[in-house]
């Protein structure tokens, strides 16, 4: 089981996240990716159905900003 979530001070908004897997990422008004399913949060875990998306987005994004963990990411203050 993974769980991800973008590091938006990383993200450039190039799109591609979203346009490989648009059920996973979205974008923010700013046009910052984030993760659709817990808000970016990173306590969701990935749908099995959803893996092969997210690792074909996780392997494409430009800069790294895609991150994943084998446990939930650690709450952070907004």
């Amino acid at each position: 089981m993974y769980y991800t979530k973008v590091n938006q001070d990383n993200c450039i908004a190039c799109g591609l996240c979203q346009i490989i897997s648009p059920d996973l990422f979205d974008y923010t008004s700013e046009g910052i990716a984030f993760t659709k399913m817990d808000a970016n949060a990173g306590n969701a875990p990935i749908p099995a159905e959803r893996f092969e998306a997210f690792l074909a987005a996780y392997r494409k994004c430009p800069t790294g900003a895609i991150l994943r963990s084998e446990s939930p990411f650690p709450a952070t203050e907004q």
